[in-house]
């Protein structure tokens, strides 16, 4: 106790107390005593030895979701979070019934909270310096796993802080350089050139309206020991990312409030890149591919508009309807030239419609599947890992809302009704119904006030659910069997 610079206790509200086992014992008997006891509240105090070691005791319920956990360890964790500790100790009564969970929970919350977004003051705060945690009394704990997913969850946080100017379309694919060679990941870079050769219309409509020609898809892979058996171009799952580093909405230009914060419509890129980067660095054993959709949707003379008419990757022809529907543009190209390599399962993340919000708000995300039979897993694999969603309806007959007159479909409707619907089956005609796909809209992307563990308007939502569809509902799998 006497090295801690902060001490955070988690038991059952109805205990006699935190135990005689700890130093101090009539202080804790003293906190636990204050007041009565109350599953998923805490309270604090200042433990009078040398170094002054920050107390928070909370008590657990009975029976908790992994959102209440991981709120709960986030309200725990920001109570000592002014005082930055250097050390920290965690203690998780063994006698509770989710104790794994919930250790994995507060070392998820410490890691996250400790953590400094990018920031640009002339006299910048000064920073958590975490050293140490120090966890007593815990079960045997997947540590590789819990540490991989803080990281790459605190790795989205930061791509989506940081403002366009700082992460343009050569910075990032610098970055993703950087890490594809520290984690033996193969990087390929489809540019505007190579994507013309390709048929990528869709894509290059969208980059059109840039200053510079920088834009592209960025392709990743993952070959464990394993999976390098297996043909190189049939990934167990392809990872998709939408990557839209400022959206100004084009030519059908969006208003301030809407644009302030477009710099953040890059989050699914980020999701998937640091899915990927995870599952590098828990050298799993089945192939994975992400595939990055990297461009600025800009105003200007080139600006792709409405009415025009492009040619996509697979030969669909798509009537513009809105310049602001560009997600969706650049998607179908990067899920057009993925699905070529036969993924087993592919997986896309894109903050992509403001209707996802309006139907969920900003705490659960919006998810969809060609196979019926693994939307039951998503919603589970949303509970289990704190970061929920909702399986939204993929009915064909919405295909008649986007029928168009000039082309093979229209890019969205002009009413904005059910758009997230509407978006996923505009999508679907690039995936293909051969080729089982899940599709995310990650309306959970930015929530003021933060999300579950989360303290910061930026969540980096998406990297949890992931690895639970992946390592633990191994959904991939399912969908293999499932193939068209």
């Amino acid at each position: 106790m006497a090295s801690l610079d902060a001490f955070v206790v988690l038991c059952a509200p109805g205990q006699s107390g935190p135990g005689s086992a700890l130093p101090y014992r009539d202080q804790w008997q003293a906190l636990h005593g204050r007041e009565p006891a109350r599953a998923l509240h805490s309270r604090a105090m200042t433990l009078p030895n040398e170094r002054q070691t920050f107390a928070v005791l909370g008590y657990a319920a009975a029976k908790t979701s992994g959102y209440e956990r991981l709120s709960f360890a986030g309200r725990m964790l920001r109570e000592i979070a002014p005082r930055k500790p250097r050390r920290v100790g965690l203690l998780v009564d063994a006698a509770l019934p989710e104790a794994a969970l919930w250790c994995e929970a507060l070392l998820t919350a410490v890691w996250t909270e400790s953590f400094a977004l990018p920031a640009f003051r002339s006299a910048p705060p000064r920073r958590w310096r975490l050293e140490r945690v120090e966890l007593y009394g815990a079960p045997a704990l997947p540590l590789e796993r819990i540490m991989a997913s803080a990281r790459a969850g605190n790795l989205v946080r930061t791509l989506t802080t940081l403002p366009s100017n700082k992460l343009d379309a050569r910075a990032l694919r610098r970055l993703i350089t950087a890490l594809a060679r520290r984690h033996g990941l193969a990087l390929s870079w489809l540019g505007e050139q190579r994507l013309r050769a390709l048929g990528a219309g869709a894509f290059l409509a969208v980059a059109r309206g840039n200053a510079e020609r920088s834009a592209g898809i960025a392709h990743l892979a993952w070959r464990g020991r394993r999976a390098r058996t297996r043909r190189a171009r049939s990934p167990d799952v392809a990872l998709i990312g939408k990557g839209i580093l400022f959206d100004t909405g084009g030519i059908n230009l969006k208003p301030h409030r809407y644009m302030l914060d477009m710099h953040t419509d890059m989050s699914g890129s980020a999701v998937a890149l640091a899915t990927l980067v995870a599952l590098a660095e828990l050298k799993v054993d089945f192939a994975a591919d992400a595939w990055l959709a990297i461009t600025e949707n800009n105003i200007g003379p080139r600006a792709y508009r409405p009415q025009d008419v492009v040619r996509a990757a697979n030969g669909t022809t798509i009537q513009v309807i809105h310049s602001d529907a560009e997600g969706r543009m650049v998607l179908a190209d990067t899920l057009a030239l993925a699905a070529r390599t036969r993924p087993r399962l592919t997986i896309d993340f894109a903050t992509l419609t403001g209707a996802a919000v309006q139907a969920l708000t900003e705490r659960y995300s919006a998810v969809f599947t060609n196979r019926p039979a693994l939307a039951a897993g998503l919603v589970r694999a949303g509970a289990d890992s704190g970061e929920r969603v909702w399986s939204f309806p993929l009915d064909a007959d919405f295909d008649s809302d986007l029928e168009s007159t000039v082309a093979d479909v229209m890019q969205c409707a002009i009413d904005g009704k059910g758009d997230h619907i509407l978006a996923a089956r505009f999508l679907l005609r690039f995936i293909g119904e051969r080729n089982p796909w899940i599709h995310v809209d990650l309306s959970s992307a930015t929530r003021r006030g933060g999300l579950a563990h989360v303290g910061t308007e930026i969540t980096g939502f998406g990297v949890r659910f992931a690895l639970e569809v992946l390592l633990t509902q191994r959904l991939h799998a399912q969908g293999g069997e499932a193939r068209g």
